[in-house]
C-alpha cells in the first residue's frame, strides 16, 4: 500500500532530495482551458512538477489538489502510476508548496480544489507527464545498453530489454535520465494495456489516518506553540469596543488575550484553558449596521429583487408568448437557504510570524490564497511567506475561504511564538460564509399533448464568484454559476429564457458550497419539470423520457436508474419514489429516492437508487463511495439544513440546532456505473445536487404536496 508521508517527514525529505541533487523532476506542459479559465481570457499553457523519483526508489507524486476525503489522492496517484507502469504502492503523494504557475487547476486558472474538477483536470496533464517521464527512463537505460527503446519494456518501475536479458529499476536510471534532455512528447498507453484505470483500488490513505499517521492541520504541533481560542463580533460588520481582560488571565493556563479590530483571541498552553478563557471575557462590541437585521428581512430583499428584469443567461424562441397560448400553465417560487459547511474538522490554523518570514500550517484548497492573506495580515512579502498544506477533515467549499488564515496571522504577529488558533464548533458555524439564498421563479406551458412548449427561469441570489475571482464573470454581469444547470438543462427546450438578479444581502458573506450552482438549479428544474409531468398526467419518467430523445447518456441512466429501482411497482400508502436526472460536472446521474411520510409529519428515507455514467471510472470503488457520500451529504442538507439570522446574528451554533442526518436516518444505497469509456466526469458533489429533488419528488409521490422551499418540512406550510 502507497505510504503517505508525515509533513514533518516531507519537509525533511524534500529537503534531502534537492541538496542530494539527484532527482529526475520532470516538467510538463498543462493545457488551460474550461469554463473559468476561459472566462477570465486565460488560455496559455504553464509548466508544472509533478513527479518525483529519487536514487531510493521512492516516487513521489507532488499534489496540487487538496485531500479532503474525496479519494484524489489515490485517483491522481492511479493516474501516474498507470502511466509511469509502476505499482499503486509505489507512489507516494505529497502536498504541494503554494504556487499558482505550477500547480494551477485548468478547469480553474489558479490552485484551488474545487467544483469537481481535480480528476478532470489531472486526466490529460498527469498521464502525459508521467507517460514523458517514464519515456526518458527507458532512453536512459537503452543508451547505457546500446539497444533500441522501442524493444525495452517497463513493469513495477523496472526496464527491462528481454533480448540481451538486462535490467534496471527507475532508481539506478534517475542520473541518466535527468541529464538527458526530456522527450518533448510521449505516447499514453493505449487502454487495452491499462493495469489500473477502471480497477477498484483501496485508498492510499486509509492505514494511516485509521494509525494517526498522518497530520491534519488542526493536529499541528510545533516546539514552543500555544493554542488560541477566538471570539469574534457576533454580527457582521460589527466591531470591538472594548475587552476587560482580567477574568481569563486568572484561568490557569491563559498566556494573553489579543485583540483585532473585530474579535478577540485568548492564548493559552492547550485549548481547553484557551477556550474558558474566551468564555470568561466580558466584551463590549458594537455591532454596526446590521445589528436588526432579521431572516425575514432577507428573504424579504430577495422576494423584492426577484421582480426585477434580471440579467439574460439564455434565451430562445419567445417563451413568454408560448406560454400564453399554451393548454396549460404553471407558475412556482423556490427558495433555498443560506447553508453552512459545517466540516467535522472545524477551522483553524497555525502561524509563526518571525521579522524574517512566515510560516503557515493550515488545511486549505487555496493555498496561495492563504499566503497572500497571511502576507497581507503581517505585512511581509508574499515569498517570505511559508505554507504547509496539510490533509482536510472535510472541505465542503469552507477551504476555498481564506479569511481565517489573515485573522490567524493578524493575532500570531503580535506574538513571538507559533499560535494555532482554533475555532470553535460554534464559532465555525455562526462566522461560516455561507451558501447564497435563491428566491427563483419559474414558467412553462404544457400544449393540449402534455408536451412542453415554454419555460422561464428567473434565478435571484448573490454571486459567490464576483467576490471570489471576478474575472470568471461573463461581459454581461452573468455569474456562470448562479445559472448553471438552470441554462444547460439536459432536456429539449427550444424556447426558454433563463435570467439572473443579483441580489446581495446584508449581513452574510456568501460562499462556495458543496455543488455549487448545480445544488441550487438541478433542485428547481428537476422539481418543477416534476410539476410538469404531474400538469400532464404523465409518468415522471416517461415525461422526463420525452424531453431527452437529444441526450442518449442522460436518457441510458434515466433508464438504469428506473429499472434498478423497480419504478412502477406498488408501494404502500404513504411511501413515494421520486426521480430526477441531471448532467453536471461533467458526469450524467439520475437518482431514485423513496421516501416514507405515511406518519404524516416526518420524512423518513428508505432507499436510493443510483445510476451514474462519469466516463471513465478511474476507481469505481472511489465512484461509489463519493456518490453515497455527496447523497448524504445533500439529504442532510435537505432534511435539516438552514442558516437563519435573527438580530444580526446567525441562530445555529452546533449539531444540535445544525442537525446532521444520523447514520440510523441514512437508507441503503445502490449505485450503478455505466461502462463508459468516455472522457472523466466530476464525482464530489453530483450526488449532494442529486439529493434534493430526488427527495422532494417523492414527498410529493407520497403526498401529492409540492414542497418549493428546503430544508422540506410538510407541517411549516412549504408547499405551494
Amino acid at each position: 500500500m502507497t505510504k503517505i508521508v508525515k509533513q514533518d517527514e516531507f519537509r525533511l525529505d524534500r529537503r534531502s532530495f534537492i541538496a542530494g541533487g539527484t532527482a529526475l523532476v520532470v516538467a510538463a506542459s498543462l493545457p488551460f482551458g474550461g469554463r473559468m479559465a476561459q472566462a477570465a481570457g486565460e488560455a496559455s499553457f504553464e509548466p508544472n512538477a509533478f513527479i518525483r523519483i529519487g536514487t531510493d526508489g521512492r516516487i513521489a507524486l507532488v499534489m496540487r489538489d487538496a485531500e479532503m476525503g474525496q479519494g484524489i489522492w489515490t485517483g491522481a496517484s492511479m493516474l501516474l502510476a498507470e502511466e509511469l507502469d509502476v505499482g499503486l504502492d509505489q507512489v507516494t503523494p505529497e502536498a504541494s508548496p503554494p504556487n499558482d504557475k505550477l500547480y494551477a487547476n485548468p478547469l480553474i486558472g489558479f490552485q484551488a480544489t474545487g467544483g469537481s474538477t481535480s480528476i478532470r483536470g489531472d486526466w490529460e496533464s498527469l498521464r502525459k507527464a508521467a507517460a514523458i517521464a517514464r519515456l526518458a527512463l527507458v532512453q536512459a537505460a537503452a543508451k547505457q545498453w546500446n539497444v533500441n527503446a522501442a524493444d525495452c519494456k517497463v513493469d513495477r518501475g523496472t526496464v527491462t530489454h528481454a533480448a540481451s536479458g538486462r535490467s534496471a529499476p527507475y532508481a539506478s536510471l534517475v542520473a541518466a535520465a535527468a541529464a538527458a534532455p526530456l522527450p518533448t512528447d510521449a505516447p499514453l498507453k493505449d487502454r487495452a494495456d491499462w493495469k489500473l484505470i477502471g480497477t477498484p483500488q483501496k485508498r492510499v490513505d486509509t492505514r494511516h489516518k485509521v494509525d494517526g499517521g498522518v497530520t491534519y492541520g488542526i493536529d499541528v504541533k510545533l516546539p514552543g506553540m500555544k493554542i488560541g481560542a477566538v471570539a469574534r463580533c457576533p454580527v457582521l460588520g460589527g466591531k470591538l469596543v472594548s475587552v476587560d481582560e482580567a477574568p481569563a488571565m486568572k484561568i490557569p493556563g491563559v498566556r494573553a488575550v489579543l485583540k483585532i479590530d473585530d474579535a478577540v483571541a485568548v492564548v493559552g498552553d492547550h485549548f481547553w484553558a484557551a477556550k474558558q478563557g474566551v468564555d470568561a471575557l466580558d466584551i463590549k462590541w458594537d455591532l454596526g449596521p446590521n445589528a436588526k437585521l432579521t431572516q425575514a428581512d432577507i428573504v424579504r430583499g430577495h422576494e423584492e429583487a426577484s421582480h426585477g428584469d434580471g440579467i439574460v443567461a439564455r434565451e430562445e424562441g419567445d417563451p413568454v408568448a408560448a406560454i400564453a397560448g399554451a393548454a396549460t400553465k404553471l407558475e412556482a417560487v423556490y427558495q433555498l437557504p443560506f447553508l453552512a459547511h459545517a466540516p467535522m474538522e472545524p477551522v483553524n490554523c497555525t502561524v509563526h510570524v518571525r521579522p524574517d518570514g512566515v510560516e503557515v500550517w493550515v488545511g486549505t484548497q487555496v493555498p496561495t490564497r492563504c499566503q497572500s492573506a497571511a502576507a497581507e495580515a503581517t505585512g511581509q512579502p508574499v515569498d517570505k511567506v511559508k505554507v504547509y498544506n496539510h490533509l482536510i477533515g472535510g472541505g465542503f467549499g469552507r477551504r476555498l475561504e481564506w479569511e481565517y488564515a489573515g485573522i490567524a496571522a493578524s493575532f500570531a504577529k503580535q506574538v513571538d511564538y507559533p499560535l494555532k488558533l482554533i475555532w470553535t464548533r460554534e464559532e465555525d458555524i455562526q462566522h461560516d460564509r455561507f451558501r447564497p439564498y435563491y428566491y427563483d421563479r419559474l414558467s412553462a406551458g404544457l400544449d393540449s399533448q402534455g408536451r412542453l412548449v415554454g419555460w422561464t427561469h428567473k434565478v435571484t441570489g448573490s454571486s459567490v464568484l464576483a467576490r471570489w475571482a471576478p474575472p470568471g464573470m461573463r461581459k454581461n454581469g452573468i455569474d456562470p454559476d448562479a445559472v448553471e444547470c438552470a441554462e444547460e438543462t439536459p432536456y429539449d427546450m427550444d424556447t426558454l429564457r433563463v435570467s439572473w438578479v443579483r441580489h446581495e444581502p446584508p449581513g452574510v458573506v456568501t460562499a462556495w458550497w458543496r455543488g455549487v450552482g448545480p445544488a441550487h438549479n438541478i433542485f428547481v428544474v428537476e422539481s418543477f419539470i416534476d410539476e410538469l409531468a404531474n400538469a400532464a398526467k404523465k409518468d415522471p419518467v416517461e415525461f422526463r423520457r420525452g424531453l431527452l430523445a437529444k441526450n442518449p447518456r442522460a436518457r441510458a441512466v434515466l433508464d438504469l436508474a428506473a429499472e434498478k429501482s423497480g419504478w412502477g411497482s406498488p408501494l404502500p400508502k404513504g411511501i413515494g419514489r421520486g426521480v430526477m436526472v441531471q448532467n453536471a460536472f461533467g458526469s450524467f446521474l439520475s437518482v431514485v429516492c423513496e421516501a416514507d411520510v405515511s406518519n404524516g409529519s416526518d420524512i423518513k428515507l428508505r432507499k436510493l437508487v443510483a445510476a451514474m455514467d462519469c466516463g471513465q471510472a478511474i476507481n469505481p470503488d472511489s465512484v461509489r463511495a463519493q456518490l453515497e457520500g455527496g447523497l448524504v451529504f445533500g439529504l442532510t442538507a435537505a432534511l435539516y439544513g438552514e442558516i437563519t439570522l435573527d438580530q444580526g446574528q446567525v441562530e445555529q451554533a452546533n449539531f444540535d440546532t445544525y442537525q446532521m442526518l444520523r447514520m440510523n436516518e441514512v437508507p441503503p444505497i445502490e449505485v450503478h456505473i455505466v461502462n463508459s469509456t468516455e472522457t472523466p466526469g466530476g464525482l464530489g458533489e453530483t450526488g449532494t445536487a442529486a439529493s434534493f429533488p430526488a427527495l422532494a419528488n417523492a414527498v410529493f409521490a407520497a403526498t401529492g404536496k409540492r414542497l418549493r422551499k428546503l430544508p422540506l418540512k410538510l407541517d411549516e406550510g412549504s408547499s405551494g
